[in-house]
This record gives structure tokens, C-alpha cells and sequence, in this order.
């Protein structure tokens, strides 16, 4: 009970001022009454009696603070009462209170929203139990690269290390699957038993695999994720009756999966990895692996660990050649799926930054320009007794309230940036399913509103309170001195500014050249008016098969070349700027050197000269017609090249120009069955143009393309040439589909939109980085508008003055100008150099351009004192307008 009270009272007097300080100012009154009564009683007269006891208490209201301070709860009065004051202040000036808090609000807004998509990419903990135990491994080939593992390779990784808990491999897949509610496309991974275990998941439904699953020629089994089994399965908790025909063979459902848990990314579907056998080579690099390592191991003891292993296979193994490992290397998963994106993302924080520091400083600079104005007011509390950190604590405030104001906004504006941010990204960045304003988020978001408003509030104040405030009386309170030195910081920050946004507008100029550059670079193939058809059969072996395949396609295509308004049609194994095509060795060799026996061309591979590296594309004549890809010389496959007629190859300008210098492939043989296992020797019977396959950023790789006719393959892309309504050409097509076989699904894209996406990550750094250095651009152009706005306003009497005196308008056009342009010259000074310094932290990201791009510099320079000049030319301008009677009255 006496706590309620106590706590009663407590509230009492937080929440009732008025009357809490009448009863303080009735007692402080009391009492000085009877000091002047014992000092009247002491025989003093009465006003002398009262005068004394003035001077003993020591002042009314000085007393009253006293007391305040003494009591409990007077700090939570002081901050209401400093935060009611500090509204308005801000109230007082809505224009620049607007103008700061839209500025805060813009940058906070804009870095929590970069700052999501990094947490969400990079910084999250991937969702598995001690996500950091878990790591991805590679092997090394002898030019540094990293590359998948082969299956004896793995075997002996998972065999022999003793850095592990448990290890295991996988792979992923587009295949067409039915036996559903409709077929569909689906992304598939193969895995090894362990693969679950790695992770710390069980079937929420069903079971697990086990080691009998995987043995080849074991039952065909199959996981799905919790999505599949809702959409397709009905979310039948019965997985008895449960069958998948996938990739042509029928699949019993044994478990289902978390909801969440999709690794590799976008598969839907886990098999068995080796049902059909593992592959003996060494150099046949077909899966990912990842393990968990044991307790207590590091991941240096777990590379040390693989390395050793990995340097024994390449010493002992009979195999031979580029592709066979040279070293291994361990590191973590995390660090394996977002590597490629690290870069890029940190460059875009870097310059979301560089927007926060300009922004601050622009509002350092109005807060500035507002103490300087509030200088005899400064002055008069500080006569009146207030101590410096009283004032202080008043500038932190009113800095709070504007950070926390604008940072609320931020927040707000910053769950639709990240939206819109997730939809401008490029489709492959991973783990965009990540990037959401979360906690942690939302942290980061009230940290840094915190971090800004100290440090605006404890500059203001500094400068404010700097110096003796009393002299602000003296001359009538004009505090020139004062006002001098703000202006001279003002000046300082401005020439920050400056230097801030230049090392942000040369960043955003040298990606800009870099797109350009990249969107001058001719591909080599066609990009309009081509629709594309993904269609996948049931992958074969039988050689007979491979034939009743081939005859489908040839059927496909044909009837797709009825469509109204479709030309050429063709069909391809890897459609340019969509992941790349398989690359191996192959061999030069005639019919008669063709060996016998495998020994045999273990022998060949030994001669170096006799071997080659391409990547290996399966098409049809037509693919080369549709996509506009020249013919160099030779011919492309045509009604000669039949299924019985001796196998041909066409090559790329790249690929004879690399292995063949100085003469004519046409006519020569080599052997490429490691690719499809037809170990059939191929002759080369034309040369086509080089394609940038892999990005046009990318340079052009030598490439073998064979015929689809007599080298089958289970998925293609069918390529079609249209000047028709694409919609049109879609439906018409998957009609065509379902008619030759209703099980098989189709994916239908434009090649515009392959190519758009190719271009996704340039043009998303790009977008960012120009629209920050664009805002700060701006920011600091306002800047120096308003820094030399406010010291013509402060230098009116001064200017007046100097005309009164004789002055003429180009002089004071020259003294402010003059005055602008060397803040100008420094800030820019300062941001080439730092420029020169930062960019370089950009050359991976760059295309063309090196990081010291005169062009750009020079460009960016240039744009930066104009707009700077412009900003400072119009308060020139104004201030020869000054009637130096009316400014001369004014003082």
C-alpha cells in the first residue's frame, strides 16, 4: 500500500506541473518572508530587512532550480519540458524544419532499405542448425579455378577426411514431372544419403532416405518440399498412393519436407543421387558437395585436411589432363552461395553511406545556420544562469527529435524501397526470399537515427556553445564574430559535401560507362522477335531411344514452322546468356587412329598437342538462321547429315582460330564422346561466328556445336523466329505440345527478356548508384545554395556598406562568387583525390573503363562546379540588388 502511494505521488508530480511549482513558489516565498522577519526583529528596517534576505537566499528563481533538480522525477520534467521547447523551435521554422526532416528521412530510409537486402544476402544466418558448422567444398584445377566434384573424387573426400561429421553430394536439375494434378517443370536435386543430416532436418511426414535407396537399382523413391506436397499432392497426409513420373520413371513419395527448407535453391523434389551407378572419372565434374564439420574442427584444419587428400588423388591417379583436381578447398556454405554478390552489394552500402554523410551534413549545415540566428538567445540564458550543458542538452534534443521523426519516415518509406528494391534485383541474386524489414533491421534503423542525432546534436552544440556566450550582448547582439565563424564551418561542410558526392557521382559514372560499354559489345546473335520453348523428355541411354527422341523433335519443329507467322525454327542445348554449356577435352584424330580399346586413348591424351578444350552445344541448322549467327565459311548441318550419315560438327570462329592457326579446320575429325558418350569421331564441316555466351561482359569460348539429328538430346530450347503476337505463337505452340505428348510441360520465354536478365546485376548497381549520386548531387547543391544564401544575409550590412562606399555590382558579384568558388575548389580537390583512392574498390564491377577514367572524372568535375556555381551565382546575384540605405536602416 505505501508502495501505490509512494507510486501515486511519484506520477503526481511528473503529470501536475502547474500545480506542483505553485506549491514550490509558495514555499520559497514563505521562507524569505521569514528571513525578513528575523532580520527585522534583528532591527533592520523593513526594505533593508528584505534586501538582506534576498541576498542570504540567494535568488527566488535560482533557489527554484535548486529544488528542481532535487526532486525525483525533475529529469523526466527537464527532458519533456527541453523536447516541448525543442517543437517550437522547429515549429518557428517549418520550412527548414521540412527540408531536414525529408533529408533525414531520404537517407535513413534509403541505407535501412541497401541494409536489408545486405543483412538478408549476406549477413543472415542461413536457416539450419549451427548453420556455421555447415561448408561447402570444391575441387581446385591446375588454373586456380574452383570446379564441382567428380564421384570418385568425392568418394575419397568422404572416405578418408576426418574433419567431418558427415559429408554429402548433390546436384539440380529442370525436369518434366506428371502423375499429378498437372505436369510441371520442376527443379530436381539429386543428393547422397547424408545429405539431410548435414543440415539437421528430418521429413516432418514420411522418412528420411536410407543407404538402401541409394544403391543402384534400388527402388525409385523421392522427397518433396512442403509447397510441392500442398499444391500438387492435396497435402494428403497418406504417402502410400503417392507416385511422381519423373524424368519418363515412376517415383514413390516417402517423406515431405519442412515448410522453408528449399537447398539447392528452387528445388522442389529430392532422388536418390546414384540410382543409375556413379561415373569412374576422375575428370567428370557432375556434383556440389557440402558437409558439416565435426566439433571442435576449424575450417583451416578442414581445408588443411581436404587439400592433403586432394594433392593424393592428382599424384597417384592414371588420369591426366586439365580436368583432373589439383588441390581441394573447404569453405563456408554461406560464403559459397553469396560470394558472387558480395562485391556488388557492398559497393551499393559504401555509396548509400557516402548519401547518409551528405545528407547529414546538409543538415548540419541549416542546424548551423538556425544556432547562429539563436545567438542572443544563447547569450541571454547563459546570463541568466544556465550552464553550458543545460544548453547542450537542448541542441541534443531538438537533434533527436528530428532524427527520430525522420527516421520513423525512413522506416516507412524504406518497406517500400525494399520492395522495390527485391523486384528491380537481378533474378540471381540468392537469397532474395531473405531480404525483409525484420528486427534486426528495424535495429540497425533506430541505432542509426540515434547515431545521427548525437552526432548532429553534439555538433550544433559544440559550435553553439563555443566561446564566451556573454559577449552576444555586447553591440547590441549582433555577434558578428559568432556568425563569422559559423559561416567559415558552413563553408568547411559544404567543401565536405562536395568531395562526398564527387567519389559517389564518379562511382555511379564509371558503372554508367561501364553498361554503355557493355550495350556497345555486338553478341553475335540476334536478340528481337525470337520466342523460346524449354522442353525436356525422360532422360535415355538406348541408343533406339536417343533415335524416337530425335524423331519427336524433328516433328516438333516441323509443325511449329505452320504456325502464321513463324519463320525459322530451331533448337538448341543451351540457349546463350542462360547458364552456360558443358565444356570437356577433345581429341584430333582420323578414323584410322580411332582406338579399340580405352587404354588406347589413354595413350592419345597423353600427345598434348592432340588435345583441345571447347564447350560442347547441341543444335539444329535452323538455330543458327533464327538467331542470326553468321557463317563463317564451310556449311551448317543440312539433309546430308542423317542419322546413318558420318557425324559433323560445326565449330566458332574462336575454336579454329585457337587449334587450328594458320589453316583450314574444315575437313579435319575429332572425338568429343565424353560429352554424350558417342564416341563416333565428328567431322568439322563450318565455322560460325563467336557468341557471347556467357554475358557480353564476358569474352566469347570456343564451342563445338553438333547435330540434335544424329546426337540426341532429352532437353532443348526451341528457338522460333516470329513476327507474330507472341502470346499467339505461345498458345499455338503449347497446344502443338500437348498434342504429340499431354505429359510433357513447356516453359516459354522471349530472348529479349534471357537478355535483359543477362544485364540484371549491371543495371541494378547502376540504377542504385546513379539515383544516390543524383540525390546527392542535389543535397549538395542546396548546400552551397544555402551556405552562401546565409552568408549574404549575415554580410548585409557589410555589402551595403561597400556599396555606400563605391562598390559597384561586379565587385560584389566577384567577392561572393570568389568566396563560393573556394570552397568549391577544395571540396573538389578533395573528392578527386579521395575518389582516386575508393574507386578502385569498384574495379571488379568494372567494363571497359579502368577505375582512373579521365572521361569520367573530367565529366563529373565539370557537372559538379556547374551545378555548385549555379547554386552560388543566385545569391551572388541577389546580393547586388542590396539598397545599402535600406540594409544600412535595417542594422
Amino acid at each position: 500500500m505505501r508502495l501505490f502511494v509512494k507510486a501515486r505521488g511519484f506520477v503526481r508530480n511528473l503529470f501536475s506541473s502547474p500545480r506542483v511549482e505553485m506549491d514550490l513558489d509558495e514555499e520559497v516565498h514563505a521562507h524569505l518572508e521569514l528571513l525578513t522577519e528575523e532580520n527585522i526583529r534583528a532591527g533592520m528596517p523593513t526594505a533593508e530587512a528584505r534586501r538582506a534576505a534576498r541576498i542570504e537566499l540567494g535568488g527566488i528563481e535560482q533557489v527554484k532550480e535548486q529544488v528542481r533538480e532535487e526532486r525525483l522525477g525533475n529529469w523526466l520534467h527537464s527532458v519533456l519540458s527541453d523536447c516541448r521547447y525543442g517543437l517550437r523551435q522547429l515549429r518557428k521554422n517549418p520550412g527548414s524544419t521540412a527540408v531536414m526532416v525529408f533529408t533525414l528521412a531520404l537517407a535513413i530510409g534509403a541505407t535501412t532499405a541497401i541494409f536489408s537486402v545486405v543483412y538478408g544476402v549476406l549477413l543472415r544466418p542461413l536457416p539450419y542448425t549451427d548453420a556455421n558448422r555447415i561448408m561447402a567444398v570444391f575441387e581446385v584445377n591446375s588454373n586456380g579455378g574452383w570446379s564441382h566434384l567428380a564421384d570418385p573424387n568425392f568418394d575419397d573426400f568422404r572416405d578418408q577426411n576426418r574433419s567431418f561429421q558427415a559429408i554429402a553430394k548433390y546436384n539440380q536439375n529442370i525436369v518434366s514431372v506428371s502423375g499429378v494434378s498437372q505436369p510441371s517443370r520442376t527443379m530436381v536435386g539429386g543428393v547422397s544419403p547424408d545429405f539431410l543430416k548435414i543440415f539437421g532436418v528430418q521429413p516432418i511426414l514420411g522418412r528420411d532416405f536410407s543407404a538402401s535407396d541409394a544403391k543402384k537399382g534400388a527402388a525409385r523413391t523421392v522427397l518433396v518440399s512442403y509447397g510441392y506436397w500442398r499444391q500438387y499432392l492435396g497435402s494428403s497426409p497418406d504417402l502410400s498412393q503417392a507416385h511422381l513420373k519423373i524424368d519418363g520413371a515412376v517415383y514413390s513419395v516417402i517423406g515431405v519436407l519442412p515448410d522453408g527448407f528449399r537447398f539447392p535453391a528452387d528445388v522442389d523434389l529430392w532422388l536418390p543421387a546414384d540410382l543409375d551407378g556413379e561415373n569412374p572419372s576422375r575428370t567428370s565434374h557432375n556434383y556440389y558437395a557440402v558437409g558439416r564439420l565435426r566439433d571442435g574442427v576449424t575450417v583451416e584444419q578442414a581445408n588443411r585436411d581436404i587439400s592433403a587428400i586432394a594433392r593424393r588423388i592428382h599424384d597417384t591417379s592414371s588420369e591426366q589432363g586439365d580436368y583432373l583436381l589439383k588441390d581441394g578447398i573447404v569453405l563456408p556454405l554461406q560464403d559459397s552461395i553469396t560470394g558472387k554478390a558480395r562485391p556488388a552489394l557492398l559497393v551499393l552500402l559504401g555509396a548509400v553511406g557516402f548519401l547518409l554523410l551528405v545528407a547529414c551534413a546538409n543538415v548540419a549545415n541549416l542546424l548551423l545556420a538556425q544556432a547562429s540566428v539563436r545567438e542572443r538567445e544563447l547569450a541571454i540564458r547563459s546570463a541568466l544562469g544556465a550552464a553550458r550543458g543545460r544548453l547542450i542538452r537542448q541542441f541534443l534534443t531538438e537533434a533527436f527529435l528530428l532524427s527520430l521523426v525522420g527516421g520513423g519516415l525512413g522506416v516507412i518509406g524504406a518497406f517500400w524501397g525494399v520492395a522495390a528494391l527485391v523486384g528491380l534485383a537481378p533474378q540471381n541474386l540468392p537469397r532474395l526470399d531473405s531480404v525483409s524489414i525484420n528486427i534486426p533491421v528495424l535495429v540497425f534503423a533506430f541505432l542509426l537515427s540515434t547515431a545521427v542525432a548525437a552526432g548532429l546534436g553534439a555538433f550544433t552544440a559544440a559550435r553553439a556553445t563555443s566561446g564566451d556566450l556573454r559577449k552576444g550582448l555586447e553591440e547590441g547582439g549582433r555577434g558578428q564574430a559568432g556568425s563569422q565563424s559559423s559561416q567559415r564551418v558552413g563553408r568547411a561542410i559544404v567543401a565536405a559535401q562536395i568531395a562526398i558526392t564527387l567519389v559517389l557521382v564518379v562511382g555511379a559514372g564509371l558503372l554508367g560507362r561501364s553498361l554503355m560499354k557493355v550495350l556497345e559489345v555486338n553478341p553475335g546473335f540476334r536478340v528481337d522477335k525470337i520466342v523460346t520453348m524449354d522442353v525436356s523428355l525422360p532422360w535415355v541411354e538406348d541408343p533406339k531411344a536417343k533415335a524416337s527422341q530425335a524423331i519427336f523433335f524433328a516433328n516438333l519443329i516441323e509443325r511449329l514452322k505452320r504456325i502464321p507467322g513463324v519463320g525459322r525454327v530451331g533448337a538448341t542445348s543451351g540457349l546463350p546468356m542462360d547458364g552456360g554449356l558443358p565444356n570437356g577435352m577433345f581429341l584430333l584424330m582420323t578414323q584410322n587412329e580411332l582406338p579399340k580399346t580405352a587404354d588406347g586413348f589413354g595413350a592419345l591424351l597423353q600427345q598434348k598437342e592432340r588435345l583441345g578444350t571447347a564447350d560442347f552445344c547441341v543444335a539444329t541448322d535452323e538455330y543458327f538462321q533464327a538467331l542470326g549467327i553468321p557463317l563463317i565459311r564451310g556449311r551448317v548441318f543440312d539433309e546430308r547429315d542423317g542419322t546413318d550419315a558420318p557425324h559433323v560438327a560445326v565449330i566458332s570462329e574462336s575454336l579454329a582460330r585457337d587449334k587450328w592457326p594458320n589453316q583450314d579446320p574444315i575437313g579435319h575429325t575429332i572425338e568429343f564422346g565424353n560429352m554424350d558418350g558417342d564416341p563416333r569421331l565428328l567431322t568439322i564441316v563450318g565455322i560460325v561466328g563467336d557468341i557471347h555466351d556467357y554475358g557480353l561482359d564476358a569474352p566469347p569460348r570456343p564451342t563445338a556445336y553438333v547435330n540434335l539429328f544424329q546426337r540426341p538430346r532429352a532437353a532443348i530450347t526451341v528457338t522460333m523466329l516470329s513476327d507474330a503476337d507472341t502470346r499467339l505463337v505461345t498458345s499455338s505452340a503449347r497446344g502443338i505440345l500437348q498434342d504429340l505428348d499431354p505429359e510433357i510441360p513447356a516453359k516459354f520465354r522471349t530472348f529479349s527478356q534471357v537478355y535483359s536478365a543477362s544485364l540484371g546485376s549491371r543495371r541494378f548497381n547502376v540504377i542504385l548508384t546513379g539515383f544516390f549520386g543524383v540525390v546527392a548531387l542535389l543535397l549538395a547543391t542546396a548546400g552551397v545554395f544555402g551556405v552562401m544564401a546565409y552568408s549574404v544575409s549575415r554580410r548585409t550590412r557589410e555589402i551595403g556598406v561597400r556599396v555606400a562606399l563605391g562598390a559597384g555590382s561586379g565587385d560584389v558579384l566577384r567577392m561572393i562568387l570568389s568566396q563560393g568558388l573556394r570552397t568549391i575548389f577544395v571540396g573538389v580537390a578533395i573528392g578527386i583525390a579521395g575518389s582516386l583512392a575508393l574507386t578502385r574498390t569498384v574495379e571488379s564491377l568494372l567494363f571497359g573503363v579502368t577505375a582512373t577514367d579521365p572521361l569520367t572524372f573530367g565529366g563529373v568535375t565539370v557537372l559538379l562546379v556547374g551545378a555548385a556555381l549555379l547554386a552560388s551565382f543566385i545569391p551572388a546575384r541577389r546580393a547586388t540588388k542590396v539598397d545599402p540605405m535600406v540594409a544600412l536602416r535595417y542594422e
